[in-house]
């Protein structure tokens, strides 16, 4: 489960989990996902098409938004969450 603590010990821009599978509330074809920190303790999901290449998807996705997929994709507890970059 992802915390406070382990976004406040990860460098910036780090990649720290990611995934593909179908995921019906983000697209309606399998997808790619890419979680990362940000620069200030903050962090985001992307997601793209499953063709696509993590490095593509960090890049150029688009962000998770909905709540339940975020936790879905990477368990975080309530502190981490609020640190979620909508």
């Amino acid at each position: 489960m992802l915390t406070e603590e382990d976004l406040r010990g990860m460098e910036p821009d780090t990649v720290f989990a990611k995934g593909e599978g179908l995921i019906p509330r983000l697209y309606s074809e399998p997808v790619r996902w890419v979680a990362k920190r940000g620069l200030i303790h903050d962090w985001t999901i992307y997601y793209h098409r499953a063709e696509m290449s993590y490095e593509f998807v960090e890049s150029n996705g688009d962000k998770v938004i909905t709540k339940e997929v975020i936790k879905m994709l990477v368990p975080c507890d309530a502190r981490a969450y609020k640190m979620y970059r909508l």
